[in-house]
């Protein structure tokens, strides 16, 4: 990742706007520190076919579609950072968005619903409305206005786009965008690369969900699939590939683990196994993992 994203005011959790103080995997930071933050973060476009795009900034990968239909844009980061949004999409091609799709509700992926909202039709999975509607600090502009149960597809600029429910898995709410042509998959936070998962046991998150979705998403790849994760850089199936190994051989240990009766300190005395080890991260460290997998499986 970008090394100003590791100055952002983004992990993976329930926060919207400028809020950076809510969730325990924050550092507590006053606000003026974090727009110092924002301030400092730059909007990365990457290429990907003649018309899609990757967009890393602060917060969680935006995924674009450009071209004779006008503009899709997937997730949309924090609200302070939508004006650098635009201007980053006004270099690709001029307009604002016709639409977004949120691919859940965290406010490092729906901040600027607000402002894209005005003029964007805003879609996303039933439960994302319910949980940012349950916000009344948020404009009604911020709210999905198109939602969906299981499946809806998007044509547009001579693509289609499958965004697709799989069950609980980061939340209660996920949804992945697949090109119908396998050349693009748009993961979420369905996909953290190389780093150990931020799973919101608490929004309806499931820990064997999350494997279990991230298996299915697995099947409908081709091996030249470019996978957008919900954080880090542009992957590929082998690298969805080996985070699913993770998963797996993370469950399975703690699954042993808790068939033998260990408790949460002793588990965390003995840490996660040896090749996992370096996949802990600033907001999801090993000890947190293991919190994770205790809660979610025992």
């Amino acid at each position: 990742m970008h090394s100003v994203i590791r100055l952002f005011v983004s992990p993976p959790g329930r926060f919207l706007r400028l809020s950076i103080l809510c969730v325990p995997l924050c550092t507590s930071l006053n606000l003026h520190a974090a727009d110092d933050n924002f301030a400092k973060v730059e909007i990365k476009a990457t290429q990907l076919t003649d018309t899609s795009y990757m967009f890393i900034g602060a917060g969680g990968n935006i995924g674009v579609s450009a071209g004779k239909d006008g503009i899709l844009i997937i997730d949309d980061q924090f609200a302070p950072l939508a004006d650098k949004i635009g201007r980053a999409l006004a270099k690709i091609q001029p307009g604002a968005p016709r639409y977004v799709i949120n691919t859940h509700y965290h406010g490092d992926h729906t901040g600027g619903n607000g402002h894209f909202g005005q003029q964007a039709t805003i879609m996303a999975h039933h439960n994302v409305l319910k949980r940012l509607a349950a916000d009344n600090k948020l404009p009604a502009s911020a709210l999905p206005v198109i939602t969906y149960d299981q499946h809806i597809s998007v044509h547009f600029n001579g693509d289609t786009l499958q965004v697709m429910y799989l069950g609980p898995g980061h939340t209660d709410g996920d949804s992945i965008v697949l090109w119908d042509d396998k050349s693009l998959v748009h993961m979420g936070d369905l996909f953290f690369k190389d780093r150990f998962p931020y799973i919101d046991l608490d929004a309806g998150g499931s820990v064997g969900g999350y494997r279990d979705n991230v298996a299915q998403v697995l099947t409908l790849l081709n091996d030249t699939t470019q996978v957008i994760p919900g954080h880090g850089g542009l992957a590929t199936k082998a690298d969805l590939q080996r985070f699913k190994l993770m998963l797996d051989e993370s469950i399975a240990w703690m699954q042993q683990q808790l068939q033998a009766g260990q408790s949460l300190t002793q588990i965390k005395a003995q840490g996660i196994p040896a090749p996992w080890k370096d996949w802990g991260w600033q907001f999801v460290s090993e000890e947190r993992w293991i919190e994770t997998l205790y809660q979610g499986l025992k």
